[in-house]
């Protein structure tokens, strides 16, 4: 299938036509789920405010949808796909944009930090539900030439990203998030806008990267001390952690007898600040 490299995205009946004419099934173990509605896409590429001053790099470029519309408003894209069965299609449709770039790989294993050259950078993505979370995450925590996230996820996992204390969907994401960014839920998507239809809804969050505590990467480690025993009282859960752990608590002005999903993120910090002054 002839594809014009003008930018607009690809519709249904395209993609399904490139997958078929490179004999492609979607993937499950890949969580393949093409997007297949160019709205959504527009409503993607408008939210990461790119322009030709822009650097993105995209998470999963699919049969390169996403990737034409960058491309089209934003000055270079580099653009992973761990699937080389797409590697034929992408050439197809964005081997003739001269600021795009291609990377089969998967980059669930990549540090973005060393492959990314200068900076900033906008990350861009529909990402694999199997995945999603933990890219978003690396980015966060090592990947400071990142300055902004516009990505799709599976709605609870969103949920789990922005959730806030004392709820049922908050844990050591949410630390994650609220320690390296401000973010927002931007929009809802349904799984009829993809190819196949995923079995859940999906939503897009826009994160903004702000400067860390300095104290953030030890906050996340009494963090995922203390989530990783949830149920328990921090003076319980944190006891491998600290060393002294009702003391280093109630220095840093906090209760031991609360939960892990009772704190703030910047209370973890001011837990991990009381230790180091101890």
């Amino acid at each position: 299938m002839t594809r014009v490299d003008d930018g607009s995205p690809q519709g249904r009946d395209e993609i399904k036509q490139l997958l078929a004419d490179a004999g492609h099934r979607p993937n499950k173990e890949l969580g393949q789920n093409f997007l297949t509605d160019p709205d959504i896409v527009n409503r993607i590429v408008s939210l990461a405010r790119v322009n030709d001053r822009t650097c993105v790099v995209e998470i999963g470029a699919g049969t390169g949808t996403l990737t034409m519309a960058l491309a089209s408003a934003s000055r270079r894209v580099v653009a992973y796909e761990i699937d080389p069965h797409l590697e034929s299609i992408l050439s197809a449709t964005v081997g003739g944009m001269s600021n795009v770039e291609v990377r089969i790989a998967d980059a669930s294993r990549v540090r973005l930090e060393d492959e990314l050259v200068g900076e900033p950078w906008t990350l861009v993505a529909n990402l694999p539900y199997n995945v999603g979370t933990g890219i978003v995450l690396d980015a966060l925590t090592g990947s400071p030439k990142v300055e902004s996230f516009v990505v799709m996820v599976q709605r609870e996992v969103a949920d789990r990203m922005l959730a806030h204390p004392g709820s049922k969907t908050y844990g050591l994401p949410s630390v994650v998030v609220g320690l390296h960014a401000k973010g927002t839920v931007a929009f809802a998507v349904s799984p009829e806008v993809f190819d196949p239809p995923p079995r859940v809804d999906s939503a897009v969050i826009l994160l903004e990267r702000v400067e860390p505590d300095e104290y953030a990467q030890r906050a996340l480690e009494v963090a995922a001390g203390a989530f990783g025993q949830r149920r328990k009282m921090l003076r319980r859960s944190l006891a491998s952690v600290l060393s002294d752990p009702v003391a280093t608590i109630v220095a840093a002005g906090i209760d031991p007898t609360l939960r892990a999903e009772d704190l703030a993120p910047e209370e973890f910090v001011a837990i991990a600040r009381a230790e180091e002054a101890s």
